[in-house]
């Protein structure tokens, strides 16, 4: 499977996309993949210098930078691209989604394995940060500007900072766009609300224990 698939992939996952030519001459995120190829066989062959190089011109003309060091598989979907950065021991595995915005990093606390890997059919929302040597399991859902730090179960759906695993299971794996961003919960609210409730909950239970006193001649 080359880089014709990749186009056409784009061209699949993107509604904007008219056809393949227009996804080959006009889109980033197919650029940088042909780049990457290049990159990464120089890196394979210890061509390190020649590598970084490559990969530091495609990100001068695309935005988006990925060591040539990084494993990708096929039909990775870059939308948009901006600001995406794909760190040395970074693997994708084939059908993710990636959104700009997306960080897969490292913490700067690890060594040999620094970075994420990511299964099957994977969506990373915009702003979203996957940090140090975390495994992202098949058709898992990140949602946007969420921050991952643990591992993730295959066919979770998690969102937060920390991100948190709020679904499990009932996800089809492979369109593009099948995570709706404005359904997802709010952790930070929910768990307001929760403390709010049991806030209540403790100020009916001491009023229930200690009634008011009754109101004494001296208090009119």
């Amino acid at each position: 499977m080359g880089l014709w698939e990749d186009a056409k992939n784009i061209r699949d996952k993107d509604p904007a996309a008219r056809n393949v030519l227009e996804v080959i001459i006009l889109y980033p995120g197919f650029h940088v993949l042909v780049t990457h190829r290049i990159a990464h066989f120089l890196y394979r062959k210890k061509l390190f210098f020649v590598a970084r190089l490559i990969s530091q011109l495609s990100r001068h003309f695309t935005g988006i930078e990925i060591h040539p060091g990084a494993k990708i598989g096929h039909k990775l979907f870059i939308d948009h691209g901006m600001g995406i950065v794909f760190g040395e021991t970074t693997e994708i595995g084939d059908n993710c989604t990636i959104y700009h915005g997306v960080t897969l990093g490292g913490t700067g606390k690890d060594t040999g394995k620094r970075h994420p890997t990511l299964g099957n059919n994977v969506l990373v929302g915009a702003g979203a940060k996957v940090l140090g040597p975390v495994y992202i399991g098949d058709n898992v859902r990140v949602g946007a500007g969420s921050v991952v730090l643990k591992n993730l179960p295959a066919n979770a759906t998690a969102v937060g900072v920390p991100a948190e695993v709020v679904r499990v299971g009932n996800i089809k794996c492979c369109p593009a766009d099948d995570l709706d961003q404005q359904a997802l919960p709010d952790i930070v609210s929910n768990r307001i609300s929760e403390l709010e409730a049991r806030l209540s909950r403790m100020e009916a239970k001491l009023q229930g224990e200690y009634p008011p006193d009754k109101p004494s001649r001296s208090d009119f």
